[in-house]
């Protein structure tokens, strides 16, 4: 299916094999996800020196660490001495080091190696040359980004970039605060549907009538089917009758202290490619991390952020969190029901996007450009 196909009210999206075909999905994990930058831990969720998460980038396994100089480090999970996978916990604490249980090679939390059975008899071995690998690291709204890419493309001019196009730009989010917020709630959803299917979800508000009952009542604008948060620095406002961003439209929890003016009352949701969606309310953020997996299996880490003072008074969160697990469970529903149909022949040549959905055909672009060639 072209274009010329076409009636000028539709586009042409990706074919079904984009979100069936192996051969598709490893050049998106060697050509996006291992090129560019990850939102890959929570850097609250290393408190200390020698804690440490393991996550699935692309085709590889991180292991991202606090050093004892404070700073987040991350490395292919991998030892270079016979390439055993040193940590195969998804998180745990080491006390000084990071050691292979086959043949004890043992390195810092800073990726040097330290120790190994007769290591003074080599003098020869360069103990940072036969270090772990290093990756890149940053970290923003606190959360570590890891770029697997030798040479990784500018933070500013991707990460940050997504969130200036979206509203206008990153003092706009950073005056919410993550880096200073707390974890109220964090829930885990294990979706049988490809990477593309859940971007697609998120970037449009056409299916909001249909599936999402709780969010329309909160931002009656999402039931015209348009996805106006997605023009430049428009955020939707919540209803007349809506006290908060709850399940059933009563009150939040206190304001974020950064929050201004112009951005109460309001919700706003960001796309940061290759794998995170951002929503920000006056009193909460909440920020999801895709773990693509699979062609049909993707890990979907969803993060409900408030201030921490809100989260030690143990005041019940359940009405702020249930909104959103509703829309979740309810996008991640859809999107499994597209993934059933990707293989059908109906399907071979793809589908259309409605007007309110053109702007996905960017994302398929993009998508296009990065992995064709």
């Amino acid at each position: 299916m072209t274009t010329t196909d076409l009636p000028q009210s539709l586009l042409p999206t990706l074919s079904g094999r984009h979100y069936t075909d192996p051969g598709v999905f490893a050049r998106e994990q060697e050509r996006i996800f291992e090129t560019d930058w990850f939102c890959a831990v929570r850097t609250a969720d290393l408190p200390t020196a020698g804690t440490f998460e393991t996550v699935q980038i692309g085709r590889e396994s991180v292991l991202v660490a606090r050093g004892r100089d404070g700073k987040v480090n991350a490395f292919l999970n991998v030892c270079r001495h016979r390439g055993a996978r040193l940590c195969t916990e998804k998180s745990g604490q080491v006390k000084r080091a990071i050691q292979c249980v086959y043949h004890a090679w043992t390195y810092g939390l800073d990726g040097k190696l330290i120790a190994a059975p007769n290591l003074t008899g080599m003098p020869d071995v360069d103990r940072t040359e036969y270090g772990l690998t290093k990756l890149a690291v940053r970290e923003w709204l606190g959360y570590a980004w890891v770029c697997l890419a030798e040479e990784p493309p500018s933070f500013e001019a991707t990460v940050m970039a997504d969130v200036s196009d979206r509203l206008g730009g990153p003092g706009e989010i950073e005056a919410y605060g993550l880096d200073g917020l707390a974890l109220g709630r964090r829930i885990e959803y294990d979706v049988k549907a490809n990477w593309k299917q859940i971007i697609e979800n998120f970037m449009e508000c056409y299916h909001c009538a249909t599936i999402h009952p709780e969010l329309t009542e909160v931002l009656p604008e999402f039931a015209d089917g348009y996805a106006a948060q997605y023009y430049v620095g428009h955020g939707a406002e919540f209803g007349e009758q809506i006290a908060g961003f709850t399940v059933d439209g009563s009150a939040g929890v206190a304001r974020l202290p950064g929050v201004g003016e112009h951005q109460d009352r309001r919700y706003y949701a960001i796309t940061i490619r290759p794998q995170v969606f951002v929503n920000l309310v006056p009193d909460h953020v909440i920020l999801h991390r895709m773990f693509p997996l699979a062609p049909d299996r993707t890990l979907v880490v969803c993060d409900w952020l408030y201030l921490p003072e809100v989260v030690e008074s143990g005041v019940d969160l359940d009405r702020s969190v249930e909104l959103f697990h509703r829309v979740n469970l309810q996008d991640f529903e859809a999107c499994e029901r597209c993934q059933l149909a990707m293989g059908s022949r109906s399907y071979a040549r793809g589908g259309v996007l409605v007007p309110s959905e053109h702007h996905i055909g960017a994302f398929h672009d993009w998508v296009r450009a990065r992995t064709q060639g």
